[in-house]
């Protein structure tokens, strides 16, 4: 049948019905893969597909193709996993829970295993910060390092400051631990650019520098410098996006980010000329800038 010599480049046989190399169709992504590595994991669902007598019985594509109905993305990381039976996800990966999903569809109990939620420890590998966040661990309203769970075996960590004063073992483990979580920040800025770019740009006028996320990271990271005004008696776990700072300097927010451990992920701008003169042909440029930084 030409159906069955398109799925592969060596042709199968009565002992061996499928070819050393397969094409797979993933819900519309195309992927190729060699024979044992589908069926390295026994009694997995791609080990019994593959390992049948019957090829006809698996569903095809138009061209030939093995034809499986799943998330086509996530495939990619069901097939790493079958290469070598170890998991290796990005940072910060947002389809931990769907990825889970698929490996109990694909009958794969230790990826199911590794998958799961690790709530016995803050921020092991893969843990979704969205999910553990609001779980793990209770700050208070006035910094997020007075834990409750230390707090009862640590006092002396409870009530110090980010110091953690004691230098014991147990209380440097206890001050060590902080929260995970996302603290943006954005401005809106403008800067003056003259004819033809030949000169040099007058910026960087900062009108006001917003923070956004948990209201308890923002304290902790910014103190007295973080204006409630526009947001007053916000409780610590929720989120809020209308607080901003008493500065306007930028270095000095990065600073404070980077003291408490946050690091950068990703930064978008976009400018727009709001006014041009006519005589001078110098032109007066707004923008609007957001940073994004994340603790792990």
């Amino acid at each position: 049948m030409a159906l069955a010599d398109n799925a592969g480049c060596a042709k199968p046989n009565e002992d061996f019905p499928f070819p050393e190399i397969i094409e797979l169709n993933v819900g519309g992504q195309v992927y190729i893969t060699r024979h044992p590595t589908l069926v390295s994991v026994p009694g997995s669902l791609l080990w019994e597909m593959f390992s049948q007598k019957n090829v006809r019985s698996l569903a095809r594509d138009s061209k030939g193709r093995f034809f499986v109905d799943r998330d086509g993305f996530l495939f990619r990381y069901i097939l790493d996993y079958m290469r070598d039976q170890q998991l290796v996800l990005p940072d910060h990966f947002p389809e931990r829970s769907r990825l889970q999903r698929e490996a109990e569809y694909f009958m794969l109990p230790e990826l199911v295993k590794m998958l799961a939620p690790k709530l016995s420890k803050q921020n092991s590998l893969g843990d979704d910060p969205c999910q553990s966040d609001p779980e793990e661990l209770s700050p208070s309203a006035d910094a997020a390092r007075n834990l409750t769970s230390a707090g009862a075996t640590l006092p002396g960590a409870a009530a110090g400051g980010p110091g953690g004063a004691g230098a014991s073992g147990a209380g440097a483990a206890g001050a060590d631990v902080r929260r995970a979580g996302f603290i943006t920040i954005g401005y809106r800025g403008s800067y003056t650019l003259g004819r033809d770019s030949q000169t040099d740009a007058k910026f960087r006028r900062v009108a006001r520098i917003m923070v956004c996320g948990k209201t308890s990271l923002a304290k902790e990271v910014f103190g007295d410098t973080l204006n409630e005004s526009r947001d007053p008696d916000r409780p610590p776990e929720r989120y809020t996006s209308r607080y901003y700072l008493k500065f306007t300097f930028l270095e000095q927010a990065f600073d404070k980010l980077a003291d408490a451990g946050f690091h950068m992920v990703a930064c978008n701008s976009t400018g727009t000329c709001a006014f041009a003169h006519d005589q001078t042909d110098d032109r007066i440029w707004t923008s609007y800038t957001e940073y994004v930084f994340y603790r792990e």
